[in-house]
C-alpha cells in the first residue's frame, strides 16, 4: 500500500468530465457526479481492478467530500459506495441533502 497516495490532496475535481479523480500506478479511480442547485449527486464510483483492495476508493471519496464541504455543497449519494462511506464516516453526515 506504500505506492498508493496517502494524502487526499491528490484528489482532483475534473469539472470538464464531472468527476473526481485519484491516480495511482498508472490507473485512475473516479467518482462521477452531477451538480444542480447547490447539490452534488454522486452517481458512480470506479476503481480499476488492479488497484482494488488498497483503500484508493476511500481516499478518493474522502478527498471529494472535503472539497464538497469547502465548496458549500450538499450531497445526494446515489452511488452505494458513497452512501456507505458517509454512513461509516459520520463526520460527513452533515453534507447530506435533506430530501
Amino acid at each position: 500500500m506504500d505506492d498508493v497516495p496517502q494524502r487526499t490532496s491528490a484528489v482532483r475535481n475534473n469539472t470538464t468530465r464531472s468527476r473526481f479523480e485519484l491516480e495511482a500506478d498508472g490507473g485512475t479511480a473516479i467518482a462521477d457526479y452531477g451538480i444542480n442547485a447547490g447539490i452534488i449527486t454522486f452517481t458512480h464510483t470506479f476503481t480499476p481492478p488492479a488497484l482494488r483492495g488498497r483503500g484508493l476508493a476511500a481516499r478518493l471519496i474522502q478527498g471529494a467530500l472535503e472539497q464538497v464541504r469547502a465548496d458549500g455543497l450538499k450531497v445526494v449519494p446515489q452511488c452505494w459506495y458513497v452512501a456507505d462511506y458517509i454512513r461509516d464516516h459520520p463526520e460527513f453526515a452533515d453534507l447530506l441533502a435533506r430530501r
